[in-house]
């Protein structure tokens, strides 16, 4: 059994979802016996955005840079890595839509307005779309990246930002936005989707309060191990998150063939 761990501490933390905005909101949100967050189209105003940059971004957009912003403020040249398990999945499958339409209008029988896909939708639908806004929008040029890999995408975002750390870096900002599947996906969730994001601006660990994530590859045939009953309903950077704004010390994640384990030292 191959085991390894990453130790970091955050420096600062920012939370954006329907509803949730003041640290009230999220303090009561830990305390409610349904954290499932309510579903709302209305996105935050990232006022901070130039409006023509702004435009570009849809919900899922700008939940990321809600808190990108807010939990980088002024700093400059801070590596971030934007993490999302589906991206704008919503759009993709729009411009699919529009695709398939715009072939059905060559055929003279098939009743269709037509279409094409827009070229402003199509480079907003690429996982790095708000990475690269939120680069352009500063004038910033330092190392972003996207990242998405599956219910464990968080955990391998964090090790990314620590290897960024060991690289040098002295801050790594990381962003983590979902948002509710398009009704075709939703019988093939794992967990009560909901809008959400979150970014932790992240620094090597310290004696006083830090978090170290530890994982481990199970062998075949090893028994199955459930996650945390109390968010086991959530989907995974939810209920990370729960941990992290808890304080929480503890909170154990099994994920296909890895069991993922964070706990926090005071």
């Amino acid at each position: 059994m191959h085991n390894q761990s990453v130790k970091f501490s955050i420096s600062k933390h920012t939370q954006w979802a329907p509803g949730l905005v003041s640290d009230l909101d999220w303090e009561a949100w830990l305390l409610s016996t349904n954290p499932l967050i309510k579903v709302d189209d209305t996105p935050p105003k990232v006022a901070a955005m130039p409006a023509l940059l702004r435009r570009r971004a849809r919900f899922l957009g700008r939940m990321a840079l809600e808190v990108a912003y807010a939990c980088l403020g002024d700093a400059r040249d801070v590596p971030t890595i934007f993490c999302s398990r589906h991206g704008d999945v919503a759009l993709s499958l729009e411009l699919i839509s529009e695709l398939l339409l715009h072939d059905a209008a060559v055929d003279p029988n098939v009743e269709s307005a037509g279409g094409s896909i827009s070229p402003i939708g199509f480079s907003s639908a690429v996982h790095n779309a708000t990475a690269g806004l939120f680069s352009i929008a500063r004038q910033d040029h330092a190392n972003h990246l996207a990242l998405a890999a599956g219910a464990s995408s968080v955990e391998h975002a964090v090790i990314e930002a620590c290897s960024l750390l060991a690289d040098g870096a002295s801050e790594v900002l990381l962003v983590v936005a979902e948002q509710k599947l398009p009704p075709l996906f939703q019988r093939f969730e794992d967990s009560d989707e909901q809008p959400y994001a979150f970014a932790w601006l992240i620094k090597a660990a310290n004696s006083s309060d830090s978090l170290c994530l530890h994982w481990e590859a199970l062998e075949p045939g090893a028994s199955p191990i459930t996650d945390d009953s109390e968010n086991k309903l959530l989907p995974a950077g939810l209920a990370i998150l729960r941990f992290q704004l808890g304080r929480q010390r503890y909170l154990t994640r099994h994920c296909a063939t890895r069991r993922w384990t964070w706990s926090r030292h005071v």
